[in-house]
């Protein structure tokens, strides 16, 4: 029984497992025990989930409906349009959207609370959607990753014309209304319903290419080289390949701190710090050291001399001596 704001009834009800669900129902408390009494609910889940309304095989027969109709009770693509349209301000921003309600049934049947799911063909990111509205239902912390392509939009389509450049533009901004408006929508039960996400993209290696042959070097490539950091590249850029390549989590948690004049990154409250601004004193090195975090990251052309290196070495030995120090 989908949870809904219009003339529903905020109970509690206890599923075959034993657990406890209370929200916002669409029936009155009189109504879901009647149908409770007359075997017309079914628990998803192994008798974990949500009650659903249960519709008998002999019903179906009785009307001449085929018996593996039972997609017919789900959302259709006219349901999923109005979704969209509810949330871009009665705008058909993506032409072939799916139901929410159908992607929450496939997560019923073959997930578990804390499953992580993968959408290799996000589009409208009705998925992640979907993910958010299910755990705002039965109190889960499933997990989305949502991966598309980066398809312009048709500069005569109403997403090119309310500034969408292309389809993850439009699987961003799903997310984050769809998120505000489950909140919105059930405020009494989403208090500590996660709804961020991260956005990242594919692209080529933050080091500069500096192999050559001998005779291929000249004077302005070797001062080009001073730094083997492409100039173009983020603090963000170089923290999260430090991760990918240090094999941490890139769903971790994340803060920065101004130190000295300089920002210091910490991730997950000590599984890495790190520090990629051009000339960092020695006070940032012993802010980091003072952590005491797994793994201490700067870049190379950070220090100007070997000197200044070795002393960074002699910090950590003395400060955090398991710290794993690398340079960039």
């Amino acid at each position: 029984m989908p949870c809904t704001n219009k003339g529903g009834a905020i109970y509690s009800v206890m599923t075959p497992s034993g657990k406890t669900i209370t929200e916002e129902w669409r029936f009155k408390r009189e109504t879901y025990d009647r149908l409770l009494n007359d075997n017309r609910l079914v628990f998803p889940r192994d008798g974990d989930g949500k009650p659903r309304y249960k519709l008998f095989l002999s019903e179906k027969k009785s009307e001449g409906q085929l018996a593996n109709t039972w997609l017919d009770f789900l959302a259709s693509n006219q349901e999923a349009t109005r979704e969209i349209k509810s949330l871009f301000g009665n705008s058909t921003i993506f032409s072939t959207p799916k139901p929410v309600e159908l992607i929450k049934f496939c997560m019923d049947l073959a997930t578990k609370t804390d499953s992580i799911v993968l959408d290799f063909f996000s589009g409208s990111a009705t998925t992640a959607h979907a993910v958010m509205q299910l755990n705002a239902e039965d109190g889960g912390h499933r997990k989305f990753i949502m991966v598309q392509l980066p398809e312009p939009c048709d500069e005569n389509s109403e997403a090119f014309k309310a500034g969408y450049k292309n389809i993850c533009e439009i699987g961003k901004e799903r997310i984050r209304r769809a998120g505000e408006k489950i909140k919105e929508e059930n405020p009494l039960t989403t208090q500590n319903l996660d709804i961020g996400f991260r956005v990242f993209r594919v692209d080529e290696s933050n080091m500069k290419n500096v192999y050559y042959h001998p005779e291929e070097v000249t004077q302005l490539m070797l001062g080009e080289t001073v730094s083997n950091i492409k100039e173009d590249r983020t603090d963000l850029d170089l923290l999260y390949a430090c991760l990918l390549d240090w094999g941490v989590e890139i769903n971790l948690s994340h803060t920065s701190t101004q130190v000295a004049g300089c920002t210091v990154h910490n991730v997950d409250n000590g599984a890495l710090a790190a520090c990629f601004d051009k000339a960092v004193p020695r006070a940032v090195v012993e802010y980091i050291a003072n952590l005491q975090p797994l793994r201490a990251v700067f870049r190379d052309s950070a220090f100007a001399t070997d000197a200044e290196k070795i002393n960074v070495t002699e910090i950590f030995k003395n400060l955090s001596p398991d710290t794993k120090v690398k340079v960039i």
